[in-house]
C-alpha cells in the first residue's frame, strides 16, 4: 500500500506541476516579477504538501513558530536540518516571508520544475567556482534581505539519513556575518517519513521545531555554526530518540 501510495502521490506532483510552471513562466514573460511569482510557486507546493498528507499520510507538526523575526522587512537566515526532500517543500508553505533557497545551477535544467526556479528571486550558484559562488551568495543575499526575504540554507549541504550528521559548513553563518541577519535553527525529522532518495514513502509526523533566532553581530562563522550545530543535533536527538539509540 506505501508504494502505491507513492506512485500515486509522484504523478500528482509530476501533473500538478506543469500548469504552474507554466504560469509562472507565462507571468514572467509578461513581465511579473518578485513577490507575485512566488505566490504561484507556493500555491503550488501547497497542493504537493497536501497531496503528501492526502496520499501518503504524512503529516506536520510546527512549534516555535514564536520565535521566527517580526517586522515586514526584519532580515533572517534559516539554516535547517536536511533529510528529504519533504522540508525543501514544505518549508515556503509555512513561513510568513518570501524565502530564497541557495541551490545547485544544476536543478535549473530540470523540466518545468527547474524553468520556473529560474524566474524565480532565489540564489543559484556553479559549486566548482567557489569564491565567486560565495560573492554572489553574499551580493544576492544582501538585496534580498533588504526586501524582507529570508535567505534558506542547509548547512550540511546535501541530505543526510535519519539519526546521521553530516558536515556542518559556514556558508550560512557567513552570510549571517556579513549580513548582519540573525540565524534561525531549526530541526526536522521528515527521514521519519520521507528518508533521502527513498521512493516509499511512510505515514507519519513530522516535527518542525524552530529555535530562536541567534544574533550575528560581532561573531565569527565557525563558531557561529557550532552554535547553530549543537543547537540543530540536540534538538533532533530529543525530536526523535529513536534514531539516535546508538549514536553517540
Amino acid at each position: 500500500m506505501a508504494l502505491i501510495r507513492s506512485i500515486v502521490h509522484l504523478l500528482w506532483m509530476g501533473v500538478t506541476v506543469v500548469p504552474y510552471a507554466i504560469a509562472i513562466l507565462l507571468a514572467a514573460l509578461v513581465g511579473v516579477r518578485g513577490v507575485p511569482l512566488y505566490r504561484i510557486a507556493v500555491a503550488w507546493l501547497k497542493l504537493s504538501m497536501d497531496g503528501a498528507r492526502w496520499f501518503m499520510g504524512i503529516q506536520v507538526r510546527v512549534s516555535g513558530m514564536e520565535h521566527l523575526p517580526q517586522g515586514e522587512r526584519s532580515g533572517a537566515i534559516l539554516l535547517l536540518k536536511h533529510q528529504s526532500t519533504y522540508e525543501t517543500f514544505l518549508m515556503p508553505t509555512i513561513m510568513p516571508h518570501p524565502l530564497a533557497y541557495v541551490f545547485k545551477k544544476e536543478l535549473l535544467y530540470v523540466p518545468f520544475f527547474g524553468w520556473a526556479m529560474g524566474r524565480l528571486d532565489m540564489i543559484h550558484i556553479d559549486r566548482s567556482q567557489r569564491a565567486q559562488a560565495f560573492n554572489k551568495v553574499v551580493a544576492q543575499g544582501k538585496d534580498l534581505l533588504a526586501q524582507g526575504i529570508w535567505i534558506i540554507m542547509f548547512p550540511e549541504g546535501t541530505r543526510v539519513a535519519r539519526g546521521q550528521k553530516g558536515q556542518y559548513k559556514t556558508g550560512g553563518t557567513r552570510l549571517a556575518v556579513e549580513t548582519g541577519a540573525p540565524v534561525v535553527p531549526i530541526a526536522v525529522t521528515s527521514a521519519k517519513c520521507w528518508p533521502r532518495k527513498a521512493f516509499i514513502k511512510r505515514p507519519g509526523v513530522v516535527d518542525v521545531s524552530i529555535g530562536p533566532p541567534i544574533p550575528s553581530t560581532g561573531r565569527q562563522p565557525d563558531e557561529l555554526m557550532r552554535e547553530v550545530e549543537d543547537w540543530i543535533e540536540a534538538e533532533m536527538r530529543r525530536l526523535d530518540p529513536d534514531a539516535y539509540k546508538t549514536t553517540p
